[in-house]
């Protein structure tokens, strides 16, 4: 489309759900080191931005939030902190090996809160009574799919604490069918609509199994007071598995704890809030101790699977915001722009379906610039580059044309940068310019290995002058890492 001048109307790209960065972001060049974390300090975050101190739920490690730490520094006993999921966060707290905080407000992923989910290893949903955004739903599903741990944990169906007609089943199968990351059963499995009113499920026998054998005990049963199941469906997921069965079921049914992955994290299903609940909490909750339960492993369970979903263990996945293993995974979420306004964060009318340019495939593409007035578009998204990777190839296919004349002068420029989550531009992988207009579209790849361990934002910036056209047009971009 040689020489096309681009219509001034724009259309309105909604900003990613993990507020990436804009057009006001510094234009530094020095690589800047990020300071990796302690290899043996796993970083857990607990949910309780919904409802799930609802009722006679208290979902809490602790009532001093974010940190726990504010209620007593030091805790020898469960009773050291306050809430029904003390015994958990003390037991990990003890270790020395786990920094712990709770999330009170909206999930976010690549954004600047302190309980944002890219300073996080693992994240914990237990039993959540409110619905999430879709803002959110984004948020979790690139954070394990950028190699976070997630720890699902619902409650029986018609367990709705809040009466807003939603129950932890339905919130959490919400989560996994209608996000804008992958909806296609990510995980391999959904969660069964059914109030078992008591079992205790056996564990599977596998003696390499790092959540059913780990450093906190071996696990052989646990136990559901009105709980849930959920259905496995390895053709979608053939990483799915069951670990505990409600008793007479077997494979693909009747899984009461399940793991899976997805991207390069990990994911763990229990389909009871009883088993980590330990008995006290905030005053006027009538709580039920099976975190101590005598007839059941759960302890060890919820402790095993939690350092697993942080990166232990032999299993593939894990280590999310930069630590653990590597597994070999596309990252990018609307990758080839798709989806359309969804995951990236861009100018109005940067992607498009518009005739007046062509997608390289499909339908849609990125279109930077081409109005022939001076105009800045951005095109950014927020990506964890596990630390395991040794490799992380990032390529996109760039097409160029223009109505510049000039085989000299760069009027109009395209940078492709790579800045950390304060705007700061860690690296510039290339400029392209009205220079480089030729016919159909030619891929440009780069390493991003140097990046491994970190949250990045890679960001495309285009910079149009005041006079003749240049367009800047991109699809099918991947980040591959192995």
């Amino acid at each position: 489309m040689l020489g096309l001048t681009r219509s001034r109307r724009r259309l309105t790209t909604a900003l990613a759900a993990f507020g990436l960065l804009t057009a006001a972001a510094a234009a530094q060049a020095t690589v800047v080191a990020t300071p990796a974390h302690a290899a043996t300090t796993h970083r857990i975050l607990f949910d309780d931005g919904h409802a799930e101190e609802a009722g006679n739920a208290d979902w809490i490690i602790s009532t001093s939030k974010p940190d726990p730490l504010g209620e007593d520094s030091s805790p020898s006993s469960e009773t050291d902190w306050t809430g029904a999921l003390s015994s958990w966060g003390v037991a990990l707290q003890k270790t020395g090996s786990y920094s712990l905080k709770t999330a009170t407000s909206a999930l976010t992923y690549g954004g600047s809160s302190s309980t944002d989910l890219s300073n996080f290893d693992t994240l914990v949903l237990p039993e959540p009574n409110t619905l999430f955004t879709t803002a959110e739903k984004t948020a979790i599903m690139t954070f394990v799919k950028n190699g976070g741990g997630l720890f699902m944990i619902s409650d029986h169906t018609g367990a709705d604490r809040n009466n807003d007609g939603e129950d932890a089943v339905e919130i959490l199968n919400d989560l996994m069918t209608n996000n804008s990351v992958d909806s296609t059963d990510p995980f391999g499995f959904s969660i069964d609509s059914l109030s078992i009113s008591s079992d205790h499920p056996s564990a599977i026998s596998d003696s390499s199994d790092p959540v059913l054998h780990g450093s906190f005990g071996t696990v052989t049963k646990s136990l559901i007071a009105s709980g849930t199941t959920a259905t496995l469906k390895p053709s979608d997921n053939s990483a799915v598995k069951g670990l505990l069965y409600r008793t007479g079921y077997s494979g693909n049914t009747g899984a009461f704890f399940l793991t899976s992955t997805f991207g390069s994290g990990r994911v763990a299903f229990w389909g009871d809030s009883s088993p980590i609940d330990d008995g006290t909490g905030q005053s006027g909750n009538t709580l039920y101790d099976g975190w101590n339960d005598t007839s059941a492993t759960n302890a060890a369970l919820a402790l095993n699977a939690t350092a697993w979903l942080a990166g232990d263990g032999s299993s593939s996945g894990g280590g999310g915001g930069g630590s653990g293993t590597c597994t070999a995974a596309q990252l990018l979420g609307n990758n080839g722009f798709e989806s359309g306004n969804t995951t990236w964060s861009a100018s109005s009318g940067v992607i498009t379906n518009s005739s007046s340019e062509s997608a390289r495939t499909g339908s849609y593409y990125a279109w930077l610039d081409g109005y022939g007035t001076a105009t800045t578009d951005t095109l950014s998204q927020s990506v964890t580059i596990p630390a395991g990777c040794t490799t992380a190839a990032l390529s996109f296919h760039l097409h160029v044309d223009t109505a510049e004349t000039s085989t000299s002068t760069a009027y109009d420029t395209l940078k492709v940068q790579v800045l950390n989550s304060s705007g700061t531009v860690l690296g510039t992988l290339a400029t392209y310019s009205n220079l480089n207009a030729a016919s159909g579209y030619t891929q440009r790849s780069f390493s991003l290995a140097s990046y491994a361990g970190q949250t990045v934002t890679l960001k495309f910036t285009g910079t149009e002058g005041s006079t003749l056209q240049t367009s800047f047009v991109i699809d099918d971009t991947a980040l591959n890492v192995s």
